[in-house]
């Protein structure tokens, strides 16, 4: 089980690098971070999340599709957009309706470095973009406006006993 970084921590604010080797310890990486994304009940996990600024995440949307995205890039987005309540796994406990694209293209790799493309719509869409967003130092209650993003910020807090981990 990997640790699962927090609002106000670092790694999370800090932008990702290329992954460049597709090795043994990639493969432990990626299969730590699905056991800890099934652990904590979630549906997509990042590596900056689990403290590695990478670029790559893992995704389950809970419809049999479990992929890991290295070296992601959304190359498409469709015009409509929509609500949909997200939550995060390094913000416990807030939920907020975030207006996102409904469809995405995106271009990755996998564990072996074998490029592929997939189109996406509905939750796996939406898992897509959470997870892209933290490779770009990006929170949901970022795409919040500056009141409600203050408001999600103020109910972690309260729910959680915000502690920065030593360094």
């Amino acid at each position: 089980m990997l640790d699962i970084y927090k609002l106000g921590e670092d790694v999370l604010y800090t932008p990702t690098e290329k992954v460049k080797k597709f090795d043994s310890a990639l493969k432990m990486l990626i299969d730590a971070m699905f056991d800890t994304m099934d652990e904590a009940d979630g549906v997509g996990l990042a590596g900056p999340q689990v403290g590695v600024s990478q670029k790559l995440f893992v995704v389950d949307d809970r419809k049999g599709n479990r992929i890991a995205f290295i070296n992601p890039e959304i190359i498409e987005t469709s015009v409509e957009v929509g609500p949909y309540e997200e939550g995060c796994l390094s913000v416990p406990g807030v939920y907020h309706d975030v207006i996102r694209p409904l469809g995405v293209t995106v271009q990755a790799q996998d564990v072996n470095g074998k490029a592929f493309t997939i189109k996406a719509t509905g939750l796996l869409a939406r898992i897509i973009q959470h997870e892209n967003d933290h490779l770009n130092a990006k929170l949901f209650i970022d795409r919040l406006s500056e009141d409600d993003r203050a408001m999600m910020v103020k109910v972690y807090e309260r729910k959680n006993k915000t502690k920065k981990r030593k360094k």
